[in-house]
């Protein structure tokens, strides 16, 4: 049996064999093709799928450096250049330790509350914090602002903390219009 995908912006028909879609157990066919453009509203969080965190950050760096050294030399890199050589190792470490470090829960920011002492009863605003994040379709940057506004009940949160959650958030794949 053939599995069909297809390239939404020009309606690119591509057909596939089997064994090409490698293990297979997660893919869902035909599920582009029946959501087509409605897939914006699929899911409001990051789609996790079960078992996402039962790998140490170690393993997930291995495997990753084995696959993106893969890539690399499909596209025909020279791995054992000096400059090239460490880079499947850098990329694996920046995914895992950085640029996606929100996807995993032990990383999130704690949220101290302090009593209002001031009695300030207005909006809280904290704008233009800016933050990076990856697209989950495409892994291409995103790159944005985020303005938080809120009214005390009681407490309130430090600003250093306001931006420490909008960075855990942004450290994951998003999508720019979520």
């Amino acid at each position: 049996m053939e599995h069909v995908k297809y390239a939404r912006a020009k309606k690119l028909r591509i057909e596939l064999p089997e064994d090409s879609m490698g293990s297979g157990g997660d893919y869902k066919k035909n599920l582009f093709e029946e959501e087509g453009d409605n897939h914006i509203w699929t899911s409001v969080d990051t789609p996790m799928r079960k078992g996402a965190f039962e790998k140490s950050d170690i393993e997930k760096i291995n495997e990753i450096e084995y696959h993106f050294s893969k890539i690399m030399e499909t596209l025909g890199l020279d791995l054992t250049d000096d400059s090239l050589a460490g880079t499947p190792y850098r990329v694996a470490k920046m995914y895992v330790k950085e640029i996606f470090s929100g996807l995993d829960p032990k990383n999130k920011p704690e949220a101290k509350l302090f009593d209002n002492k001031y009695k300030y009863n207005e909006m809280l605003v904290e704008r233009d914090i800016t933050f990076y994040s990856h697209c989950e379709h495409h892994f291409v940057p995103i790159i944005g602002k985020a303005h938080l506004a809120y009214k005390s009940s009681g407490k309130v949160i430090g600003l250093s903390k306001l931006n420490r959650i909008v960075q855990y958030f942004a450290k994951r794949k998003d999508l720019p219009f979520r």
